[in-house]
């Protein structure tokens, strides 16, 4: 009776203790998911005004799949960067415009997510849309993706304009046709921004901002949003019209992982 008891309770000790080794581990691992700074901020919190279509909570991307560390599809930034978007969305709701916003603050595990994307040469499922004349072998000598983002440091965002009144854009499915980003507008995915030449996220060098091939229109649409973002701290990519840094940068130097989620932003008062 004595040894079943002994046996008894090592076993229930041993239980014990493996419980417990799980609920410390579950505990570590919610403890250890990074939390955004005080300064960074839901846009929306900001401006609810601005349209938010985050592609890469989607699988309407590049890489056909939703994207690591994008856990709700919201615009999270730096409160400067936030800050100054509201006032350019001011000036350009009077002019008959509103910004939508495609990506804000991007993790660091989510660029990762990009590069091992970019390295497996046999996934090619969204050429056909957004890289048409790009070599997949490329995407890295080219610059079209990098192991370092300026989105990670929280004051990169990638934008177009929306005439108003703002039509929704119908979802992406996937699996339907792709059709090249740099066709004509009423050919490629039906965005609902004003036409800029190019789809967002086009690999290719029509998305240079400043393109001579982009002219008219398309162009004016580019300088509208350029000469709007320009004048109040913000920088282009000259090699893609939509992506724009706040200037000057909170974190110039900071890749951060926190997840985008309100959950990130829950200790800020």
């Amino acid at each position: 009776m004595t040894r079943l008891t002994t046996v008894a309770r090592g076993l229930i000790t041993a239980v014990a203790a493996l419980l417990a080794a799980t609920a410390s581990t579950a505990t570590a691992q919610a403890r250890t998911e990074p939390k955004a700074p005080k300064d960074f901020v839901a846009l929306r919190s900001v401006d609810p005004t601005i349209i938010q279509e985050m592609r890469y909570f989607t699988s309407h991307n590049f890489v056909g799949e939703h994207i690591d560390g994008y856990v709700q599809p919201i615009c999270v930034l730096t409160r400067p960067a936030a800050q100054a978007l509201h006032k350019a969305q001011r000036k350009l709701l009077r002019q008959g415009y509103t910004l939508k916003v495609y990506d804000c603050y991007r993790p660091q595990r989510a660029v990762d997510h990009f590069v091992r994307w970019a390295k497996d040469l046999d996934d090619q499922a969204m050429k056909g849309e957004f890289y048409p004349n790009v070599d997949k072998t490329r995407l890295f000598a080219d610059g079209y993706i990098a192991e370092k983002s300026g989105h990670s440091r929280g004051s990169t965002l990638d934008l177009t304009l929306v005439r108003l009144p703002a039509k929704p854009t119908r979802p992406y499915h996937p699996g339907e046709p792709l059709v090249p980003c740099f066709a004509p507008k009423d050919e490629r995915f039906p965005d609902n921004s004003v036409d800029m030449g190019t789809g967002f996220d086009c690999f290719d060098t029509l998305s240079h901002t400043l393109d001579p091939r982009i002219q008219g229109e398309q162009r004016a649409n580019r300088l509208l949003l350029k000469s709007t973002l320009e004048g109040l701290g913000f920088v282009n990519l000259a090699e893609e019209w939509w992506h724009y840094t706040y200037k000057p940068e909170p974190y110039p130097d900071t890749y951060f992982d926190f997840p985008v989620s309100r959950k990130s932003l829950t200790s800020h008062h």
